[in-house]
């Protein structure tokens, strides 16, 4: 029996089709109701659908008459706002392409992304790191643009280019992922394969909206379902998110595992009585931290595994469980196999866990780098780089990366990318970077280096602090006399984590 599942299969994305359009549908069939609450300690930010759907069509014909035409890029350098999401969807409304990006890069990182995109505007907060350009469009501005009359939703191929998000990648270079307008199409899979999510539904993400798994898990697709989208404020601390998700009726809570660490740690219940379950990804769940959650919240989390490249495609579910120490299974209309260097494994043996190309999901490819995205395919079968085992049920459970890339509170980093940053630094001779375990369920950025004598860490802390975003930064950094190496001459990353938490276990 081969690691290859399959349960039903994908309707296909209608024609023509608009990527906002299908976001917004039921929002002239429920024009009074909530679409989100922006909650706070003390205060509380409504839009209802109607809004929503004036502020995104308003905002669409803004841009047009900046003179922007549909296919044009519009770069995105806002923050922790409504504005973000309102902007995304009307770009994509108009046939524009906008490019999300985080707000913790630094300016030498997005003059980088700037001459690889050549984006025909940008969108900027004025305390968002960003060069000039030659349109620029400020915040104000923007908001200016919501109460201008609605423009018409381009309607036109669902396969063609929609938005453009960054990943990091193994060669130290972030990597440009295109996506299809059809992307969203394929995350109704979602709504029974991971979440259980009604129209009912009052989802509260505590992620930024300026974070992809935010504007997707914890707006778009509650606003597909017409369900209502719960945001904490930007000043939230992680100690007043129990006490929002009770007042605020929160049926849904959705963040990364670093979240649920730091909401559990001293042990105190969640008191929030019409919350059904939680939802976790971003990075790898341990069965520990999961444990603790639904003991002290007595409700479920369901986790999923996906990446930049595919979003989430394998997870638990309320009526969908999985089995202790696994992710889940593909959700239904998913097609997915665990590969060896011939084809789909044998079930129980280790393999690399892919995805069908055909799913509505995937990516169009990495942007003008199609050797690249060859590279990532096996036949039919796009190949992710991380590892599991199948069991005959279609339980998938993770191995690990088989590469070296790091986990940074959600966000894949490269080592490379930090690497070349450090190897720059006067004084380091050699220097290797990978993520450690500090304690359990808490993993930090480490940078090994050689050097004639032990660096102060303030220096290299303030070497790093304008070149790279705030969580590529390394937390820790170790002088060490050499750095393993293997056969090759390559510098073996695995070895540098494994001593280091063998000595500090």
């Amino acid at each position: 029996m081969l690691s290859l599942f399959e349960e039903g299969t994908a309707s296909p994305c209608p024609a023509p089709f608009n990527m906002a359009a299908y976001v917004l549908a039921r929002a002239e069939h429920l024009p009074d109701k909530d679409a989100l609450l922006l909650v706070g300690k003390d205060s509380t930010q409504r839009w209802r659908y109607a809004q929503l759907l004036a502020a995104v069509l308003g905002t669409a014909t803004g841009l047009l008459d900046q003179g922007l035409t549909p296919g044009d890029r519009l770069l995105m350098r806002l923050g922790n706002s409504v504005d973000f999401p309102i902007a995304y969807l009307a770009a994509l409304a108009v046939g524009l392409v906008p490019i999300p990006t985080s707000a913790a890069l630094t300016e030498s990182e997005v003059v980088g992304i700037i001459a690889q995109m050549r984006p025909a505007a940008i969108l900027r907060e004025d305390a968002i790191a960003c060069p000039e350009h030659p349109k620029l469009i400020d915040l104000d501005r923007l908001r200016s643009f919501r109460t201008l009359p609605p423009a018409p939703w381009d309607m036109g191929d669902p396969d063609r280019l929609g938005y453009i998000i960054y990943t990091s990648g193994t060669s130290g270079q972030p990597r440009a992922v295109a996506h299809a307008h059809r992307a969203i199409w394929a995350r109704r899979m979602m709504f029974d394969g991971w979440y259980g999510l009604t129209t009912q539904d009052r989802v509260m993400h505590a992620g930024a909206f300026n974070w992809t798994y935010t504007l997707g898990t914890g707006l778009m697709d509650p606003w597909t379902v017409g369900a209502t989208a719960l945001i904490p404020a930007a000043d939230t601390a992680v100690t007043e998110l129990p006490d929002l998700m009770r007042r605020h009726a929160a049926t849904i809570f959705a963040a990364a595992p670093g979240v649920y660490r730091q909401m559990l740690k001293d042990d105190t219940p969640i008191q929030s009585p019409d919350l059904r379950h939680g939802l976790s990804a971003g990075e790898k769940l341990s069965s520990h931290l999961a444990a603790r959650w639904t003991a002290l919240s007595g409700a479920p989390l369901f986790e999923a595994y996906g990446m930049s490249e595919c979003s989430t495609f394998i997870s638990s579910a309320p009526g969908r469980s999985a089995t202790p120490g696994a992710l889940g299974r593909p959700q239904p209309g998913r097609r997915v196999a665990l590969m060896g260097s011939e084809g789909p494994v044998a079930v129980g043996r280790e393999g690399t866990i892919a995805i069908h190309r055909s799913d509505p999901g995937l990516m169009l490819g990495y942007l003008n780098a199609p050797e690249e995205t060859a590279a990532r395919m096996q036949g039919e079968w796009f190949l992710t780089g991380d590892q599991g085992v199948m069991s005959p049920e279609g339980q998938i459970t993770y191995l690990g990366r088989n590469d070296d890339m790091m986990n940074a509170g959600g966000y894949r980093v490269s080592p490379i990318e930090v690497e070349t940053i450090l190897g720059t630094c006067p004084g380091i001779r050699a220097v290797a970077v990978t993520d450690v375990q500090i304690k359990q369920d808490t993993r930090v950025i480490a940078a090994f280096y050689t050097a004639p004598h032990a660096l102060d860490d303030r220096r290299l802390h303030t070497y790093v602090s304008d070149k790279l975003a705030r969580y590529k930064q390394p937390r820790l950094y170790i002088h060490l006399p050499e750095l393993p190496m293997g056969p090759n001459g390559k510098i073996l990353r695995r070895a540098l984590r494994a001593g280091f938490e063998a000595q500090n276990d």
